[in-house]
């Protein structure tokens, strides 16, 4: 496969795309690429003419505290990964191109989609999620946009936007990509210690053992009881949070609904912050 076509404007963007015709598949990214995101980048080149790759760490997504400054970059082995999958333009702004005045002076407010779990852990997250999301799709202005089930919540934030503001824009969730341990790939596993790469396999065994309480009960109260008791005897692990919620509206599910719901964590280890999440059946057996 031919190399992609690096861009850094949006006017740099316009007339690579000004060339191509078709449908436009979208895959936004902050780069430090694995397979998961690869994942993204082959189903849009399965289904799209053209397939455009955006690569930005977006300041305004993370807090004062958190990991802006150390996450990690490496534009040109990324570039080098998406010329192996049919990737044609890579979009990789400088955030003095996205953001030239500092801060924007217009900027958006999620509602209760994303007012709990991530959005009550990073509040300031999901506005900025929002923000980059809504200019990169008015940049690209795709058919179709491709983001992976592993964050669920930002998932379901997306997917509010395009109903709100009435965008024409397709949103396809691709499944999690896994080790084989079971943890979910992530840029952030590259922060683990050996060990601690170990100690996050617990992640996905308490999910499993979550997924197997609902097959066996249906149960809201045992599904969440028997994942958090995984998460709890772990070693390393630091559990913020367990929930069952709706997977469109982040609602939280009661005991006795049927609905396939989504089971969903958030956990330190180490100083490294991991979320996962499964779909899982509740109701009557």
């Amino acid at each position: 496969m031919m190399d992609p076509q690096l861009v850094y404007t949006g006017s740099e963007l316009r007339q690579a795309l000004q060339d191509k015709h078709g449908q436009v598949g979208l895959v936004m990214t902050m780069g430090a690429l694995h397979e998961g995101h690869l994942d993204l980048v082959r189903a849009a080149r399965k289904a799209n003419d053209v397939v455009v790759v955006s690569i930005f760490v977006n300041p305004i997504q993370f807090a004062p505290e958190e990991d802006y400054g150390a996450y990690p970059r490496d534009l040109q082995q990324d570039v080098q990964a998406l010329s192996k999958v049919g990737a044609d333009v890579v979009f990789a702004p400088s955030p003095e191109t996205m953001y030239p005045n500092g801060q924007p002076q217009i900027s958006f407010q999620v509602g209760q989609v994303g007012a709990n779990y991530e959005g009550a852990a990073r509040p300031t997250h999901f506005a900025g999620v929002v923000q980059i999301v809504s200019k990169v799709f008015n940049l690209v202005r795709p058919h179709r946009a491709y983001f992976g089930q592993k964050d669920a919540q930002q998932l379901a934030v997306v997917r509010q936007l395009v109903r709100d503001l009435d965008y024409p824009i397709r949103i396809e969730a691709i499944p999690i990509r896994r080790e084989p341990s079971g943890l979910a790939l992530s840029s952030r596993n590259a922060y683990l210690s050996p060990e601690e790469h170990e100690q996050a396999t617990a992640l996905n065994k308490a999910l499993t053992a979550g997924l197997q309480a609902a097959a066996a009960t249906g149960s809201a109260t045992s599904v969440l009881e028997t994942t958090k008791a995984v998460l709890e005897q772990a070693p390393g692990v630091q559990t913020e949070y367990v929930a069952l919620v709706d997977p469109n509206t982040m609602e939280e599910v009661r005991e006795g609904q049927k609905v396939t719901a989504t089971l969903m964590l958030a956990a330190r280890v180490g100083s490294t912050r991991l979320i996962d999440n499964t779909l899982v059946v509740l109701g009557p057996r």
